[in-house]
């Protein structure tokens, strides 16, 4: 069989064009349409930076938390204070359109200002309050120099020579004499052969306007060892105790007789008090003769 030219006289069992592609579409049959150009690529654009906001509002939150207790407050100022300053940049990035949660950076920045505000007044008031216990504790320390002192006033002056009068707080004035020599009868009780006995005598004046009841109107005497003297009783009837009460501007006389062993005769001390249990005893000590 043979093969049908091409009008042109060319045979069609001739090669393809090297450039030819079977898939390609169809040439317009248009001669003025235009060429058909790709379309161009999006623009890219960067992820909005929220960092600021978020970081802002974690801390504001400590920082207010922290602030909450006034212990912790040399601490809770820095988180504060990091939350005013990222609150601030991330509100100026949202007002250049580079972020997205604005709401959440003025929040951080509230809460950092608030925060600070609480930490400063916790200090404050830390401070005003270590302050008010140091005073006190200057205060105490101080009272207690004075009470010390003003004890040791009053210790120094209830220790009197004889002949000196001391005054106590229920307004009796208590005067105890020099001690004056004593002889027992032959009946007295609590002196023994050899011993030296003396006479102390106890003037108690009521200066106040009230009568005072004198429960303990009985010294004590000391002898120049710090023993206890004997009390002397006998029938003489020198000796007088005070008791019951002394009359406002009156006084009352006691005298008492006590014997001393020989080698602590040369001086005594005397104890009194009006009333042991709610005053101190008074002191008066001296030689005797």
């Amino acid at each position: 069989m043979t093969t049908p030219a091409s009008p042109e006289g060319s045979s069609t069992t001739g090669r393809q064009p090297q450039d030819h592609n079977p898939w390609a579409p169809p040439p317009s049959s248009s001669s003025s349409a235009g060429e058909v150009r790709p379309l161009p690529y999006p623009v890219p654009t960067g992820q909005p930076r929220n960092g600021m906001g978020i970081t802002a509002l974690v801390l504001g939150l400590v920082g207010l938390v922290l602030g909450l207790f006034i212990i912790l407050f040399w601490i809770s100022w820095l988180p504060a204070l990091l939350a005013i300053v990222f609150g601030s940049i991330g509100v100026s990035q949202a007002r250049k359109g580079l972020t997205t949660n604005k709401p959440m950076a003025v929040t951080g920045l509230v809460m950092g200002i608030v925060g600070l505000l609480i930490s400063v007044g916790s200090a404050v008031f830390a401070v005003v309050a270590v302050k008010h216990v140091v005073d006190e504790a200057r205060a105490k320390v101080k009272e207690s120099k004075e009470e010390r002192k003003s004890a040791a006033a009053e210790e120094k002056a209830r220790h009197l020579s004889f002949g000196e009068t001391y005054t106590f707080g229920n307004g009796l004035k208590v005067t105890v004499a020099e001690p004056a020599p004593f002889t027992p009868d032959a009946f007295a009780h609590g002196h023994a052969k050899g011993n030296k006995a003396v006479q102390v005598t106890v003037t108690v004046v009521n200066t106040g306007k009230e009568r005072v009841s004198v429960p303990t109107g009985l010294p004590d005497v000391n002898d120049a060892d710090g023993a206890s003297a004997e009390l002397v009783i006998d029938g003489s009837g020198r000796q007088k105790v005070i008791t019951g009460y002394v009359l406002p501007g009156r006084t009352a006389v006691g005298k008492y007789a006590f014997s001393l062993p020989p080698a602590a005769a040369d001086r005594i001390e005397v104890e009194f008090s009006p009333d042991a249990m709610r005053w101190d005893d008074a002191y008066w000590s001296g030689p005797t003769h």
